[in-house]
């Protein structure tokens, strides 16, 4: 009985590897800086996480334009937030609306 069950649970092993197990979820960090939104990763995903990160001496917010999301950045201060589903969305920060962005979230 027990190399029966050994047997079976390194097919099942094998199978999930040979199919391909489900992804890890990458994490980024966006930076604002001189009232900048830096560089955004190329490839998101849904579960990915994100960390934004103000690192201006000024409050921002990113901010999508179909309020999917909403984080508040005080001065100094770091939040993550869980990418959700797959698409393209358009940021900003309320408190700066000149300062935008684009993610683009593949399934």
């Amino acid at each position: 009985m027990r190399t029966l069950t050994r047997t079976l649970l390194s097919a099942l092993v094998l199978a999930s590897l040979a199919f391909g197990g489900a992804a890890e979820a990458a994490d980024y960090t966006i930076v604002l800086d001189k009232m900048k939104f830096g560089p955004v990763p190329a490839e998101l995903h849904p579960g990915d996480v994100i960390t934004w990160q103000n690192d201006d001496i000024f409050r921002h917010s990113a901010t999508a334009r179909d309020k999917s999301f909403d984080v508040d950045l005080p001065a100094k201060s770091a939040v993550k937030m869980v990418i959700g589903a797959a698409g393209t969305v358009e940021f900003f920060c309320k408190f700066h609306p000149g300062m935008k962005g684009t993610l683009v979230i593949a399934p």
